[in-house]
């Protein structure tokens, strides 16, 4: 009898366990899809937050770590960097090369995921720590339901990351950097951006810089901008802050300060870019 009451009470608990994380997971579902609609709808009545490669003060750039750090900070948006490996394979990883950010060396195109795989993470301080470089599936798994993605130059590997995106069910989770033309993103890309958002990148230091903003807010209404420019004489920074509002109605432009300066600007959308 004994037995059998502790059976029906371990099984009570375990269904009230289940219970708590599948509300969890429903409420992290919900979140991510709240900040999707803020996005797209241009909300004025929030700020949104996004953590550039992931809360890298406290834990490697571009690791599972940083991006869980990030959502417990009550970030809405991780910014994360693809890479693709010697065998094809693509992981989170900013450089070119290893050097810097791992305790490997050479390039990430001559390395294979299985050197990567044995390799650690180094912090800010370069330091080597216990963390090591993720896959971007596992990327994508782990942070699925949890946080909106910002996946930088994710257009070189597009068809790629979009079966990955499949494959994990985070394809409204994506926000998609590259530096395509308004026309070669809509030819490459199609109904793919039904689900997934692309956010163009502009060197504002480049001739024709306007042009190509103006292009894409005429021909695709884009959610959001990463404008570039390393002169501190290029007007262009200055006189956006004004002239993209009657063009696409942003009100607000929010500044990530790099060692590459750059503008984050999301069209009608208060937000601000934190390189936490």
């Amino acid at each position: 009898m004994i037995e059998f009451i502790i059976h029906e009470m371990m099984k009570k608990i375990y269904l009230l366990l289940f219970a708590v994380l599948a509300v969890l997971q429903l409420s992290a579902q919900d979140r991510v899809t709240q900040i999707r609609e803020k996005l797209m709808n241009r909300d004025q009545s929030s700020v949104i937050v996004v953590a550039h490669r992931g809360d890298w003060r406290n834990f490697p750039e571009n690791s599972l770590e940083a991006i869980d750090n990030a959502v417990r900070m009550g970030v809405d948006i991780v910014e994360l960097d693809v890479k693709k490996t010697k065998d094809g394979e693509l992981i989170l990883m900013h450089d070119r090369a290893l050097d810097r950010t791992t305790t490997g060396k050479g390039l990430v195109s001559e390395a294979t995921l299985d050197y990567i795989r044995g390799l650690k993470l180094k912090n800010g301080c370069n330091i080597r720590t216990i963390h090591k470089v993720p896959t971007l599936e596992e990327a994508l798994l782990h942070a699925k339901g949890k946080i909106m993605i910002n996946l930088d130059q994710a257009d070189l590997y597009f068809d790629q990351i979009y079966e990955l995106m499949k494959k994990t069910g985070t394809t409204k989770q994506i926000i998609m950097k590259g530096r395509k033309t308004a026309a070669e993103v809509k030819k490459q890309f199609g109904d793919y951006l039904n689900d997934v958002i692309y956010m163009p990148i502009v060197d504002l230091d480049k001739p024709g810089a306007e042009e190509q903003i103006e292009t894409f807010v005429k021909e695709m209404s884009p959610v959001a901008f990463e404008l570039l420019y390393v002169k501190d004489s290029n007007p262009l920074p200055k006189k956006l802050a004004t002239t993209l509002a009657p063009l696409s109605g942003t009100t607000l432009c929010g500044i990530r300060w790099q060692a590459d300066t750059t503008m984050t600007c999301l069209c009608k959308t208060p937000m601000r870019a934190m390189a936490i």
